[in-house]
């Protein structure tokens, strides 16, 4: 038998159909090539967060019998897989089939193998998003939660009763937002819905595409929210980088741009960052933040490959303050122990 080294040369010869899912930072649907490429260890895998891949992966066998698996692998220092850890997976999934990719999981093998090292329990957000995506895309109905969710999002169910509505439900009226009128629904919820509900809706919407209508309704409620709800908002834009761009300038005005803030930026929005007034905004306040902070935040989004080349040319940056300079000093100096 040909050696395998490949979750996809695995999931291959083991005759199922797959896709991928990432679930670190936010959860999409990652393309099949893309994924090969990922793999072959030829791209850096694009979404890392705290030095690991974090994605899961949908398969099926001839009987359409679906399972799941979560992974967390690391990555190494130029953001590919580290092959062994991989490897290791690998030969675990194949002890359990008796060396024979071609053998039917049974259910007691896959509680076997999600309770592996290189596995992780999504967010319950994250987890809602992605049941309703892969549902979606795989042409299967929606939960159970979703009718009651449109019910009250449409205005049928008083908001008051916003306690019996599932985020499985909200997230499924999110994934479907180009049926029906899943988007005047949405739209007119953030004026009408309970706050807990508009809450949970950008705790979806983070995950997803924005139409421009909703992009701007979000963006409005954004502006004019208190400071304890302003990062849901914040989070909510990811997907419109230049709403998000104009949130982030917001912040600076309103001197709200603070470690809340930053995080939510750094793993959400961080597209923002590709440009360079925002990128200067952020590591103004960045280094405004405690010496250990700003470590742990520009650690984690230089690893991001679409930024790795604009925030080291921050480093060498002439026209920065002093204050981000002797932030960089110390993160280099933290860094060579």
């Amino acid at each position: 038998m040909t050696e395998i080294t490949t979750l996809s040369q695995f999931l291959t010869t083991a005759k199922t159909q797959f896709q991928v899912y990432e679930l670190g930072r936010r959860v999409q649907h990652i393309d099949m090539l893309a994924f090969h490429q990922i793999e072959s260890l030829v791209t850096p895998y694009p979404y890392p967060i705290q030095g690991h891949a974090q994605f899961a992966i949908v398969f099926w066998n001839e009987s359409q019998q679906h399972f799941i698996w979560f992974l967390k692998l690391p990555l190494d220092e130029q953001g590919l897989l580290s092959p062994a850890p991989r490897s290791q997976f690998i030969e675990m999934v194949l002890t359990a089939l008796g060396q024979d990719p071609t053998q039917p999981l049974t259910d007691e093998q896959q509680d076997r193998l999600a309770n592996n090292p290189f596995s992780f329990k999504p967010s319950q957000e994250k987890l809602a998003v992605f049941n309703a995506l892969v549902r979606k895309q795989l042409g299967l109905s929606a939960s159970i939660q979703y009718e009651f969710a449109v019910q009250y999002l449409s205005g049928q169910i008083a908001p008051s009763e916003w306690q019996h509505i599932g985020l499985q439900g909200l997230s499924d009226v999110c994934v479907r937002l180009g049926e029906l009128d899943h988007e005047q629904q949405l739209l007119a919820s953030f004026d009408n819905s309970a706050i807990e509900v508009q809450i949970a809706l950008c705790q979806c919407l983070e995950h997803l595409h924005l139409t421009e209508a909703l992009a701007n309704k979000l963006y409005a409620k954004f502006v004019a929210a208190p400071p304890e709800y302003q990062a849901y908002y914040l989070r909510a834009l990811a997907s419109h980088t230049e709403l998000s761009q104009q949130a982030l300038a917001h912040l600076q005005q309103t001197e709200r741009l603070e470690a809340n803030e930053l995080i939510s930026i750094a793993g959400r929005n961080w597209t923002v960052l590709k440009q360079e007034l925002s990128r200067s905004i952020y590591l103004e306040a960045l280094a405004r933040q405690p010496q250990a902070f700003f470590n742990q935040i520009f650690a984690d989004i230089v690893a991001i490959p679409s930024l790795r080349n604009h925030l080291l040319g921050e480093l060498r940056n002439p026209n920065r303050s002093v204050q981000l300079s002797q932030a960089i000093g110390g993160l280099f100096k933290a860094t060579s122990k």
